[in-house]
């Protein structure tokens, strides 16, 4: 009976490294496998990681690229100037934002396609913008060139109309011609002696002008001494002349038909005449028609 549990125990104790050995075996295979796993779980969380920095820079390169695209759109539509200044602030905001894994790398993704789209569409805009803005400083210069050719034709149809009034009015002028001034004595005889003067006749003939206007015109004749004083019956006889007021000796009015006509005027001898040549000077509607002369004498 010894015997036989003697050989029993031996027969355990024989099995028992047996078991221990197979069971070291398989956790040292188990552990083997799990280290193998966790290299490879290990090395491709690491590759993950750089796939994701390596995507999430290329998304930061890209939104820092929209940026910079964005400061070289320029228009001058205010409305659609504040629109990108928003979109522009959008990506700068979501380039703040630290995507960390892969759910947000893909948002990340998503939210520059978008952007990508609204800033081709505003491309699009700022061309057709651009396109007609240079539709219309073309039409603009084109209308400046026609509004300086329409200013400088009425420049040159206002310089000819006024030659044109300027030779009307000089053409319209009635001029004065056969002066002829003579001394009278008080037999209405001519004379060239003061002391026998008793008036003075100025003699002349208003021209023919079929352009001149008719009707009852008014003649200022004055008389100039040898020292350019003006004889006058007044200092209140004065008349304008190219804006100014020149004294007067004597006038007339004169009924003008357009036709020669033939008339006198006559200034009395006051005492203010003296020895010298006299300059006689006529005038109608401001301007000089004629001019002539008389000597007088002492004796």
């Amino acid at each position: 009976m010894a015997d036989t549990n003697y050989q029993t125990d031996q027969n355990n104790n024989r099995k028992t490294p047996i078991g221990m050995i197979a069971l070291s075996i398989i956790l040292g295979a188990v552990l083997i496998f799990l280290i193998i796993m966790y290299f490879d779980q290990k090395h491709k969380m690491i590759e993950m990681e750089t796939v994701l920095t390596e995507e999430k820079d290329s998304l930061a390169n890209e939104l820092k690229n929209m940026v910079f695209a964005y400061d070289t759109l320029k228009t001058n539509n205010d409305t659609l100037n504040a629109s990108l200044e928003k979109e522009k602030n959008r990506i700068i905001q979501l380039l703040a934002i630290n995507a960390s894994n892969a759910q947000l790398i893909k948002k990340y993704r998503s939210e520059i396609t978008t952007m990508r789209e609204i800033m081709k569409s505003y491309i699009v805009q700022i061309d057709s913008l651009n396109t007609r803005n240079k539709m219309l400083a073309a039409e603009n210069i084109q209308y400046r060139q026609q509004i300086s050719k329409v200013q400088n034709t009425n420049v040159q149809l206002e310089r000819e109309r006024e030659q044109l009034t300027t030779k009307v009015a000089t053409a319209s002028v009635i001029q004065a011609k056969n002066i002829v001034a003579a001394a009278l004595n008080k037999k209405r005889k001519e004379t060239n002696r003061i002391s026998l003067m008793e008036s003075l006749r100025v003699c002349f003939t208003l021209r023919e002008n079929a352009i001149a206007q008719a009707g009852q015109k008014e003649v200022f004749m004055r008389v100039i001494r040898p020292d350019s004083l003006v004889i006058t019956g007044s200092p209140d006889n004065l008349f304008d002349f190219k804006g100014n007021k020149m004294i007067y000796s004597e006038k007339r009015m004169a009924d003008y038909m357009n036709q020669d006509l033939e008339m006198c005027i006559f200034l009395s001898n006051t005492g203010d005449f003296i020895t010298g040549n006299y300059s006689i000077e006529l005038y109608l509607e401001n301007n000089l028609i004629g001019r002539t002369t008389l000597m007088l004498a002492r004796k």
